[in-house]
């Protein structure tokens, strides 16, 4: 079963849940800001392709600054997400990869990616549609 889809017969109190992403204090909460947020997203989806050094994944999550990447990428490997590898060479080389963990989350943030994707016309209409109705307020 997939974990992230919950049987139909469970109760939607939050005595059912381990973790309640919808209470405020759950610290599922900040795991789900790490994976949703757009740098977070983009970089778990960019690793998914496999191991990088910092500036080649800087390279392809176009448009990142080194410190926002940085930051994202120690809040993922924080969570158990990404694994930082840091050889003793001369210069020192680093590597990002996925972790088992961060493999699962990533094949369905690209599901998610690609549905966005596959559907942008639809969406981009939308905004127009929407947007043409503003301009009559």
């Amino acid at each position: 079963m997939d974990p992230l889809v919950r049987p139909e017969s469970a109760s939607d109190t939050d005595a059912d849940l381990a973790y309640n992403v919808f209470a405020r204090a759950c610290p599922s909460r900040t795991t789900l800001e790490h994976v949703t947020g757009r740098w977070g997203a983009l970089t778990l989806g960019a690793l998914h392709d496999g191991t990088f050094r910092f500036n080649e994944l800087r390279r392809r999550v176009d448009g990142v600054s080194e410190k926002m990447l940085s930051q994202t990428l120690h809040a993922l490997e924080r969570d158990g997400l990404v694994h930082r590898d840091a050889q003793p060479t001369n210069p020192p080389r680093v590597d990002y990869r996925l972790t088992p963990l961060g493999e699962q989350i990533a094949e369905r943030l690209l599901t998610l990616i690609h549905f966005v994707e596959g559907n942008q016309d639809d969406v981009l209409a939308a905004q127009r549609r929407y947007d043409e109705g503003q301009a009559g307020r």
